[in-house]
């Protein structure tokens, strides 16, 4: 294993890729404290006030002068961020040659749209009926595990999504609540979906049509808990319904072009942003190749390494439309009386991440290189082939559901401290150093903690591609095998 990397040539920082002794020698420069695993150490002297430099852009300033073989962390630098900034265009070129389509195992659907899982999804419109949404799944599975082949047919599951919205909510708040249960009800993972009300909320099931828009009969049904007399009975026909609908479904050949990845990393490292990020970039590259789609949020972790994704935008309209999306998020930050730059958190700074700057340079490296084709508001759905930008916020399930919601198959998730959460679709989690993947096993799915050893980016990313066309075609994740699925909507308003 590596000792050290230097990640750009205009560094005056490296990271230690395992815990540095005093008087250990890194690019000439003899470590004059103990170095741990995943954290920097000055290769120059820095000057109070002077740039911290990592992945070629600066992380933050000196907060003291500071040594060449110094350990630099939160007691020696600080952010250089500050609020709402006005950018310029200065586009680069983001060239991607075409590769050779690769199909997957998947279902086609009626409306065009294609999806990875067959199952049945419950989703209530309103917290105070996620108990009976609970029990009528488990009822639903029961039967399931029961039926004869020739009937449950290719149905996978059924699962619900429980949340504490739907009700007492105002303005946009409200809106995001009905927004992202209407996509929901829409993905394409879900062959059939019982949507589950209870009669008397504010976002109410004839309230929530119209977001939802035309809709296949045989595919959704409506209960209404209040005006039925037994809710369960009832909702047990209308499931066995779905699942007779759903078991006509086949998986058969489709093209990776339609295929639509989210990207997301969480519990950070400082690994992260020099093995699975890096990796994650590698096969966004390789499925946008393909005429295939990602899509990259957590807003608040663009912060500090926006214009490197500002100036791939394809045009000056995506361009404008990605300073708003970052300084619509900081503005939201300021209307809430909070610092912009409140991150990272208690766990990213002991895996090495000093800054926001840090933090972010590493978040991005995500994004590939490929042009950004996309900018999508919270809860709108992706329709434009290539990477996308999402707004959302950095909280994973959150932002991980929005990924969801947008049209995301599957997540693909980064970490370097480790996380068992999923999301409403297939959640893969990809570890940033292999300590990880060996001690959770049952919660990783991919190690690309390799990328420290001798592996290549390129045969690694190749193998990553190849291990997400096995999922999409129905391989499971470690959380679906541990049966966890979650959702969360995000809070911007009054309760009332």
């Amino acid at each position: 294993m590596k000792e050290y990397i230097k990640i750009n040539n205009k560094d005056n920082v490296i990271v230690a890729l395992t815990e540095l002794q005093a008087g250990a020698s890194a690019e000439g420069v003899v470590a004059g404290e103990v170095i741990p695993a995943g954290h920097k150490m000055a290769l120059t002297d820095i000057a109070e006030g002077e740039e911290i430099i990592k992945y070629g852009c600066r992380i933050g300033f000196a907060k003291e002068p500071i040594k060449a073989g110094n350990w630099i962390h939160t007691h020696n630098v600080k952010t250089a961020l500050g609020d709402i900034v006005d950018y310029k265009y200065e586009p680069v070129d983001t060239f991607l040659d075409a590769t050779e389509d690769v199909t997957f195992m998947g279902y086609n659907r009626p409306d065009g749209q294609v999806g990875v899982r067959n199952e049945i999804w419950v989703i209530p419109t309103v917290g105070c009926v996620n108990n009976i949404a609970g029990a009528i799944v488990k009822q639903a599975n029961d039967r399931l595990s029961h039926m004869d082949e020739s009937i449950r047919g290719s149905v996978e599951e059924v699962i619900s999504f429980p949340h504490p919205y739907g009700c007492s909510q105002m303005g946009d708040d409200q809106e995001n609540t009905r927004t992202i249960l209407s996509d929901l009800i829409k993905h394409p993972n879900a062959a059939g979906v019982l949507v589950l009300g209870l009669g008397c909320e504010n976002s109410n099931i004839e309230v929530l049509k119209p977001y939802i828009g035309e809709y296949d009969e045989k595919r959704v049904k409506f209960l209404v808990c209040q005006e039925v007399e037994d809710e369960l009975e009832a909702a047990g026909k209308l499931v066995d319904e779905l699942i007779e609908y759903a078991a006509g479904f086949k998986r058969e050949p489709i093209s990776a072009s339609k295929l639509i990845i989210g990207m997301k990393c969480g519990g950070s490292d400082g690994f992260s942003g020099i093995t699975a990020n890096p990796l994650v970039g590698k096969f966004s590259d390789i499925l946008c190749s393909k005429g295939g789609t990602t899509i990259l949020t957590e807003v608040p972790e663009m912060f500090g390494a926006e214009t490197l994704l500002m100036n791939r935008c394809e045009n000056e309209a995506l361009f404008d439309k990605t300073v708003c999306l970052i300084n619509d998020f900081k503005q939201y930050f300021i209307d809430n009386n909070q610092t912009i730059y409140e991150n990272p958190s208690p766990g990213n700074k002991k895996g090495g991440i000093s800054t926001l700057e840090d933090k972010s340079l590493g978040c991005t490296q995500k994004s590939g290189s490929s042009a950004v084709r996309g900018v999508l508001s919270y809860g709108e759905r992706v329709t434009t082939p290539g990477l996308n930008l999402l707004s959302a916020p950095g909280n994973d399930l959150v932002a991980s559901t929005a990924l969801a919601a947008s049209g995301a198959h599957i997540v693909l998730f980064t970490t370097g401290r480790g996380t068992p959460f999923a999301c409403p679709v297939p959640t893969m989690k990809i570890s940033s150093n292999s300590a990880l993947a060996s001690k959770k096993s049952n919660w990783i799915d991919f190690n690309a903690g390799v990328l420290v050893d001798d592996a290549t980016l390129e045969d690694t990313g190749a193998a990553l591609f190849d291990y997400v066309i096995s999922i999409a075609s129905g391989e499971k994740v470690a959380s679906e095998k541990a049966g966890f699925h979650d959702m969360a909507i995000f809070k911007k308003g009054v309760t009332l």
